[in-house]
């Protein structure tokens, strides 16, 4: 058996090298391709000494590791390497795509009163040309508030394309966002400016933390949502980065979790 594996593996070897074009060579790659179940390393070829960063980010993603401070130095490459690579954008239209499915489905009462809550940083902007720099490093450095508002007021993060489709969807079906952002009140100019720049141009309310509000982002965006359902409104649909965005109080009928090994916020 091994000896017939091994024959296999020089014959596809051989299969590559006489294949006729470009296409036929990529073809054929393909079929040989060994995929490690548990990869080994990070970006570019680092190695990842006694741990799996991928398997890292999926126990971050499915809130599995909580209350982490940073992301482990050692998988640093491997975040920025997901980040600015295609399979991140890929994570995102996959669950934009699925939100579209369902507010397609929906049923609304045409009263003004269904809303969708979107958060705002690593959901509907992206600070990846900040997260990008060396003295923030993907997340592997500790956290400075006066510089990322700096960052936020300069009013320049890009959207993301995945979740600006969804919100247009979500307009163009008649459900009213509600933007539910941590940043500072402060911010607000910076913020609005930004998303009006970004293409969010329109929206029911945008609600910025004020300095009254718990400092706990789950408590803080429970209260929010809870106003929201007081106030008559029904949240039919909830995105957001972090998973203090999509549980506690009036997570709404539907959350979908956007992608975002970075940072964890509580």
């Amino acid at each position: 058996m091994r000896c017939f594996t091994i024959i296999l593996f020089f014959s596809s070897i051989v299969a590559v090298g006489l294949a006729s074009d470009v296409e036929d060579q990529g073809i054929i790659s393909q079929v040989v391709e060994i995929h490690r179940l548990r990869p080994r390393t990070g970006s570019a070829g680092y190695a990842v000494p006694q741990l799996d960063c991928l398997s890292w980010r999926l126990a971050v993603e499915t809130n599995n590791v909580r209350d982490w401070k940073l992301v482990p130095n050692e998988c640093s490459n491997y975040v920025g390497h997901y980040m600015l690579g295609k399979q991140y954008r890929r994570d995102c239209e996959a669950v934009a795509d699925a939100a579209i499915e369902y507010a397609k489905g929906l049923k609304l009462s045409g009263d003004g009163k269904d809303v969708w809550v979107f958060d705002v940083d690593e959901t509907t902007l992206s600070n990846l040309p900040y997260y990008a720099r060396s003295d923030v490093a993907f997340g592997a450095k500790a956290f400075n508030s006066t510089r990322f508002n700096a960052w936020v007021m300069e009013g320049t993060a890009p959207a993301i394309p995945a979740t600006l489709r969804l919100y247009k969807t979500v307009l163009s079906l008649g459900i009213k966002p509600v933007i539910l952002t941590g940043t500072p009140e402060f911010t607000r100019e910076g913020r609005v400016t930004n998303l009006k720049k970004a293409g969010y141009t329109s929206w029911l309310k945008l609600i910025l933390k004020g300095e009254n509000d718990s400092p706990k982002s789950v408590v803080y965006k429970s209260n929010k949502r809870t106003e929201l359902v007081i106030a008559g409104y029904r949240i039919v649909g909830n995105t957001g980065d972090q998973w203090s965005d999509l549980i506690g109080k009036n997570a709404g009928a539907r959350t979908f979790k956007v992608p975002d090994p970075m940072y964890y916020i509580g």
